[in-house]
């Protein structure tokens, strides 16, 4: 059976009546499979079939989760268009991806026409999508946009089969050279039933979790999901009512429930960005049964997943991140870095060659099938003639009264480096106690410790909110510029 279309919509249809998606517009099983029933006859209708690929730029919900499902019935394959990466990353991107469509939102589209003005004051701005690629609207229509991608009746492919393209996700690279990782209906498929293994939703038991890889999952199994709140305070409210027996969040997303007050219950899951031993530490103090770390990548969902008791536990140098799930492989290569292979990972880059195994990026130690990281490869600083990798000293900042807590290299006039923490207090905390609690793993850094160390906010970026290294040190040169 093949999780991610055939299994899922199987199942939806085996419980009609069932909610599966809940909250202002709650969906049952039977209305998500019959919408997806009718993206796929609307699709196949334009035209699009095996091989094609749809760039969605579509908001999670009922809509995208049924248009994808669709999409990878007739076995198109879905590029994920993330609006906020700018006019120049989206317009290269989609000239990779070549898309035969793109769906849109109707807000979406606005602020790259008529709003446009508006939206740019917001800190948005975007290319003519119908300039770069056929656009279709999902969703109520707003003055100026595409017309409707409307569900249809009528007969559509029931394509079956694991080994045709899934989904596209861009990730790093520039406008000159933008990359993106192919998996496949098989390696989603592997990284989706990892998932389900992992987190172990039960038929009727609620989880809390917007992203692709637990709404599968839970619902294949029979749990209702319900997309969680952007603000706090509504987040902390849905937590409160709803009592889930699962809840997957980012980082980010716990810290601002715990800040409005937040009580979790079940078990918990944080993934997306590093996890501290600190914030799995509140979570489980707020009421939660179990709180997990989960290690993954785009190009290999999961890697490992560690529960707070054994990040407690740990006592050695670096971040434990846990025991690599069932499946995947790794070794630690001559430099460091760790490499990980299995069914969960990508099948290529697109336009590359099969990938055998993904360079994570990190260094590693393996300990068994322990997974212990030393550091970005990538965020590597040179201070001198010393190399300082902040992910190994990073963990041991995040002490209580700190949110987060990244290093960062300043460029100075001489082209060295000075290595600058940057600390973000948690809501109630004084800098006075935050220095004062970072003085012992300060003190403990040797030769690595920062030549400064600033107390304010984090810059963050994408949809996972993960911390902007390069927009914390612009911050941090311009704050010690003003000293």
């Amino acid at each position: 059976m093949t999780l991610l279309v055939d299994g899922l919509l199987d199942a939806l249809r085996d419980r009609p009546g069932a909610p599966a998606l809940l909250g202002r517009r709650p969906t049952t099983r039977g209305e998500l499979a019959d919408l997806a029933d009718g993206y796929a006859a609307a699709l196949h209708h334009r035209g699009l079939g095996e091989g094609d690929t749809l760039a969605l730029a579509v908001r999670p919900g009922g809509r995208a989760l049924a248009l994808v499902l669709a999409a990878l019935r007739l076995r198109v394959r879905v590029a994920v268009v993330d609006p906020g990466a700018g006019p120049d990353v989206v317009t290269a991107r989609l000239a990779l991806a070549r898309p035969a469509l793109v769906v849109a939102d109707p807000v979406v589209q606005a602020a790259a026409g008529w709003a446009a003005p508006v939206a740019r004051r917001l800190g948005l701005s975007l290319p003519r999508l119908e300039l770069l690629a056929p656009v279709a609207t999902v969703g109520r229509r707003l003055p100026g946009t595409a017309p409707a991608l409307e569900p249809r009746s009528g007969p559509a492919p029931d394509r079956r089969g694991d080994d045709a393209d899934a989904v596209v996700v861009f990730t790093s690279g520039t406008t000159a050279a933008p990359r993106a990782v192919v998996h496949t209906v098989a390696s989603m498929s592997a990284g989706m039933a990892a998932v389900a293994d992992l987190v172990g939703p039960r038929p009727g038991e609620p989880v809390l979790g917007g992203t692709f890889f637990v709404l599968v999952p839970a619902l294949h199994a029979g749990a209702p999901v319900l997309a969680p709140a952007r603000r706090p305070p509504a987040l902390a409210r849905q937590l409160a009512r709803l009592a889930p027996a699962a809840t997957y969040l980012t980082p980010p997303q716990l810290r601002g429930a715990l800040a409005a007050g937040a009580g979790f219950t079940g078990r918990v899951f944080a993934g997306s960005a590093p996890v501290s031993e600190g914030l799995l530490g509140r979570v489980r103090d707020a009421g939660a049964d179990q709180a997990w770390g989960v290690y993954a990548l785009t190009e290999a969902f999961p890697v490992a997943a560690v529960e707070w008791t054994a990040k407690h536990a740990h006592t050695g140098d670096g971040d434990l991140v846990g025991e690599l799930l069932p499946g995947v492989r790794a070794r630690v290569d001559g430099t460091g870095q760790l490499l990980v292979a299995g069914a969960t990972t990508a099948d290529r880059y697109l336009g590359g060659e099969p990938l055998e195994e993904v360079a994570t990026g990190d260094r590693a130690r393996l300990e068994g099938r322990t997974v212990v990281l030393a550091g970005r490869a990538k965020d590597m600083l040179l201070r001198g003639a010393e190399n300082v990798y902040p992910g190994l000293y990073e963990p041991a900042l995040h002490v209580p009264g700190v949110d987060l807590a990244v290093l960062v290299g300043v460029p100075g006039e001489d082209g060295d480096e000075r290595v600058v923490a940057v600390v973000q207090p948690t809501p109630g905390s004084t800098e006075v106690q935050v220095r004062r609690a970072l003085a012992t793993p300060l003190s403990r850094m040797g030769t690595a410790r920062p030549d400064a160390v600033l107390v304010g906010p984090v810059p963050v970026a994408g949809r996972s909110r993960k911390p902007d290294r390069a927009a914390t040190a612009r911050w941090a040169a311009e704050r010690l510029a003003r000293r």
